[in-house]
């Protein structure tokens, strides 16, 4: 098949292009940087010539509540239409766990209209909804600093390394449409106010997490179930210890 990832040259895209490339697929990476604007529309047309299936894991580059709602909803619209003139057959998008638990959250609100418009836009799709990376784990430290403390939530997530979206994601391509959601997660479901700590300690950071029930996540209180998948969830092989010894993150 002919692929396009939008989003091919970002951590979740690159390495589901070199996967599919792996099958004999010819994947190709889209994103501003190779001339393809999906909230402009500029290069999608000539981008989406012969092309099979489209796959979504583009982000906004701003978390601000406007932007974020503003960014899914152009880069959407663009997509899904450009799709329809070029006679696409499965759109792929990557959300998250819990987007519709989580609509406090302005950056949850735009992953909501997104998936909206892709439910509405009548081409046959694949969402499929993604735990919390390994990989920003780093993000939400600095999401919940306070001086010398780090105050997070302890409710539970089950986090997953980035290589196991990518797996996940070349499958769920390679797949027909579901015209649904499926889940992925990680082999370990643990508190997050535990896990940042273990990560805290690995990397010699010695600031301390405070568990609070009433620490937001990105603006959105979070319940036990919140963040966590079904039981019908794929889940992926690498856990956070082994995750860290490959990553390269360093005290």
């Amino acid at each position: 098949m002919k692929i396009l990832v939008i989003g091919g040259t970002g951590l979740i895209g690159s390495k589901l292009v070199k996967r599919l490339a792996e099958r004999g697929h010819e994947a190709i990476a889209a994103s501003p940087a190779t001339g393809v604007n999906t909230t402009t529309g500029v290069g999608l047309d000539s981008a989406l010539v012969g092309v099979d299936t489209v796959v979504d894991v583009a982000n906004s580059p701003s978390f601000e509540d406007d932007a974020v709602l503003e960014f899914f909803l152009a880069s959407g619209r663009n997509l899904l239409a450009a799709e329809a003139r070029a006679g696409v057959r499965h759109h792929v998008a990557l959300s998250v766990v819990g987007t519709h638990r989580l609509a406090e959250s302005g950056y949850f609100r735009g992953k909501i209209a997104q998936e909206a418009l892709i439910e509405a836009g009548g081409i046959p799709y694949t969402i499929v909804h993604s735990t919390q990376f390994f990989e920003f784990l780093g993000g939400i430290v600095q999401a919940g600093a306070q001086g010398n403390d780090v105050r997070l939530s302890p409710a539970f997530v089950q986090p997953i390394a980035s290589d196991d979206v990518a797996l996940a994601m070349a499958d769920a391509t390679l797949a027909p449409p579901v015209n649904g959601i499926v889940e992925i997660a990680g082999p370990e479901q643990v508190r997050l106010s535990t896990l940042v700590q273990r990560y805290l300690d690995k990397t010699g950071d010695t600031r301390t997490v405070r568990a609070d029930p009433g620490a937001r996540y990105f603006g959105a209180l979070l319940n036990d179930d919140t963040l966590v998948p079904a039981s019908s969830a794929r889940l992926g092989s690498i856990d956070f210890d082994t995750w860290f010894s490959q990553s390269g993150v360093r005290k």
